[in-house]
C-alpha cells in the first residue's frame, strides 16, 4: 500500500496535545503527516511544518495585522484566507493526499473554508465541537466534507475525546488510501436529476451516452448534489452537461435551505462547457420536511416526499420568478447552450391528470421562459413531457450534432 500524507491543521497554541495525538495515530497506521498552525496569539510547543506566519503571509497579511485588528473574528478570517490558499497550493503541488482539521467554533469556521478550497475527491475530515449543528449552513460545506463530533475534548485529552480523534485520524488516512481518482480515459458528462419517481430521462440517456464512449455522472439535485455538480463544472471536468433538473435554483430564489447556492446554473456556462438545459421540477420548492412550514407556504399545495423532504407547489407568479432566474443565469454562459422546453410538463407529478398538475402555472412559466431567453441560447420546444421518449431523443439529437460539428470535444 502506497504511503499517504495527511495535512493536520489546527491552532497549535491551544490544541497542541490533541493535534499531536491525531498525528501520532496517523503515523502509527503507516501514514505520513505534515502540520499547519493557524493560531494567532500563542506558539506551539514544537515547530510545525507550516507556521502561523506562513499561513498569514499566504493570505497576503501578517500575524501582527491579525493581532492589531483587535477582533478575534477578523483575525481568524485572515488565517482562514491564508490557510485555504496554502492548502490549495500544497495540494496542487502534490504535497499531501488528505486533510484533517480540528476546532471549536473558531477552528470549524476556518476548516469549512479550507475544505471548500480543495477539489472534490480530496479526503476532507473536520473534527468539531459543533459537527452537524444548525450553526453550519449547507452553503459552507464542501460537497464531500466528512465530520465527526469532537465530544468531551474542548479542553485536554481524555478517553472520550480520544475515541473521536482516533476514528477521524484513521478515517482520513483510510480515505486517502482508498480513494479512486477520476478516470480520465473517457470524457465525462454531468447530468442532474431527482429520483425516478419524479424524473426518468436518465434511464434512456445514460446507456445511450455510454454507447457513444462517454462516462455519465448523475447528480441528485437536492442541494449538496448541485453543489458537487457546480464544483466539478467550474473545474472544467465535463465535456458536456445535461442539466435537466434545475429545481435547486428555484429553491434558492424562494429561500429554501435546500439550495445549491446563488451560482447554480452558472459554472458550466462560465467555463465554456456546452450545456443542454431543461428546468425539470421547476414548479416545486423543496423544504425540510421535519420542520414547521413557514407561513408563506400555508396555502400552497404540497407533497410530503418522505420525513426529510416536503415539496411545495409554486403559484404562477412564483413560477415567473423562477423563469427569470433561469434566464438571468443562462445569459452568463460563454459556451453553447440549448434549452429544451417540454410543453406537456416537467415532472412526473405534473403530467396531465397528475396530482400536482397546474395548466395555468405551466403555461405561465413556459411563456416567461420563452419570452426572456437570452440571445446566446438555442431554444428547442418539445411537443411532449420531460419523461417522454421524445425528450431524451431530442437531447441526444442535439448532443450528436454538437459532437459531429466539433462543439463537444471527444
Amino acid at each position: 500500500m502506497s504511503e499517504k500524507t495527511i495535512l493536520v491543521v489546527g491552532t497549535y497554541d491551544t490544541k497542541d496535545d490533541e493535534l499531536e495525538f491525531i498525528a501520532q495515530i496517523i503515523r502509527d497506521q503507516g501514514g505520513k503527516v505534515i502540520t499547519m498552525d493557524v493560531s494567532v496569539l500563542g506558539d506551539p510547543s514544537e515547530p510545525t511544518d507550516y507556521s502561523k506566519h506562513d499561513v498569514a503571509k499566504e493570505g497576503g497579511s501578517t500575524i501582527q495585522a491579525a493581532i492589531d485588528s483587535g477582533d478575534e473574528n477578523h483575525a481568524m478570517q485572515i488565517m482562514a484566507t491564508g490557510a485555504s490558499a496554502l492548502a490549495a497550493r500544497l495540494f496542487s503541488e502534490g504535497v499531501f493526499d488528505g486533510v484533517i482539521l480540528l476546532g471549536g467554533t473558531m477552528g470549524t469556521d476556518l476548516a469549512l473554508d479550507v475544505c471548500t478550497a480543495l477539489p472534490l475527491g480530496v479526503p476532507k475530515y473536520i473534527v468539531s465541537t459543533v459537527s452537524f449543528s444548525p450553526l453550519i449552513e449547507a452553503g459552507r460545506l464542501a460537497a464531500d466534507t466528512q465530520m465527526i463530533l469532537w465530544a468531551g475534548g474542548l479542553y485536554g485529552l481524555n478517553s472520550v475525546c480520544k475515541a473521536s480523534l482516533s476514528q477521524a485520524a484513521g478515517a482520513v488516512l483510510g480515505a486517502a488510501r482508498a480513494v479512486k481518482p477520476v478516470d480520465q480515459k473517457k470524457p465525462l458528462i454531468g447530468m442532474t436529476s431527482l429520483g425516478k419517481s419524479a424524473l426518468k430521462y436518465m434511464v434512456p440517456l445514460k446507456p445511450a451516452l455510454e454507447e457513444r464512449g462517454y462516462e455519465v455522472a448523475v447528480f441528485h439535485a437536492t442541494g449538496m448534489g448541485g453543489r458537487a455538480f457546480e464544483n466539478l463544472a467550474s473545474q472544467g471536468a465535463f465535456a458536456c452537461v445535461f442539466d435537466f433538473c434545475t429545481q435547486e435554483l428555484g429553491n434558492h430564489v424562494h429561500g429554501s435551505n435546500i439550495s445549491a447556492g446563488p451560482g447554480r446554473l452558472t459554472s458550466a456556462g462560465l467555463n465554456g462547457t456546452p450545456q443542454l438545459v431543461s428546468p425539470g421540477c421547476y414548479d416545486l420548492v423543496d423544504v425540510v420536511g421535519w420542520q414547521a412550514l413557514p407561513d408563506k407556504w400555508s396555502e400552497h399545495g404540497k407533497h410530503a416526499h418522505n420525513r426529510l423532504l416536503t415539496s411545495i407547489l409554486l403559484n404562477s407568479e412564483e413560477r415567473k420568478a423562477v423563469a427569470g432566474a433561469h434566464n438571468e443565469q443562462l445569459a452568463k454562459a460563454k459556451g453553447p447552450v440549448a434549452v429544451l422546453l417540454p410543453m406537456h410538463g416537467l415532472g412526473e407529478w405534473d403530467r396531465p391528470g397528475g396530482p400536482l398538475r397546474d395548466d395555468e402555472g405551466l403555461k405561465t412559466f413556459l411563456d416567461a421562459m420563452e419570452s426572456g431567453l437570452p440571445g446566446n441560447v438555442d431554444k428547442h420546444v418539445i411537443d411532449g413531457h420531460i419523461n417522454d421518449a421524445i425528450f431524451a431523443e431530442t437531447a441526444l439529437s442535439i448532443f450528436d450534432n454538437w459532437c459531429s460539428s466539433g462543439v463537444i470535444k471527444q
